[in-house]
């Protein structure tokens, strides 16, 4: 049996409201063959005396996303397992 998972990255590109830089900010969206969605967000800031590669900007907002994705899904599962077992769980991370 197979289950298809989908995750979907949106970037998005801003003037630094703090600076006078650039933001990229990407969102994660997760939804699980059963319709459960989570979502993960990060950001990276690219100062004016940065090089003007904006890839390398979506690479890390990206990744940042992704990984605050991964640390919600953790805690979605010990919540999980925590119902089931009646008893506080900690997943390794």
């Amino acid at each position: 049996m197979t289950h298809t998972w989908k995750v979907a990255i949106q970037l998005f590109d801003a003037d630094d409201p703090g600076g006078d830089g650039v933001v990229t900010a990407a969102h994660a969206h997760l939804t699980t063959s059963s319709g459960t969605s989570l979502e993960g967000r990060g950001d990276a800031r690219r100062s004016p005396r940065d090089a003007g590669v904006t890839e390398i900007g979506e690479e890390l907002a990206a990744s940042r996303a992704l990984r605050d994705l991964a640390d919600r899904l953790l805690s979605a599962t010990e919540e999980d397992i925590a119902e089931i077992e009646h008893r506080d769980v900690q997943l390794r991370r």
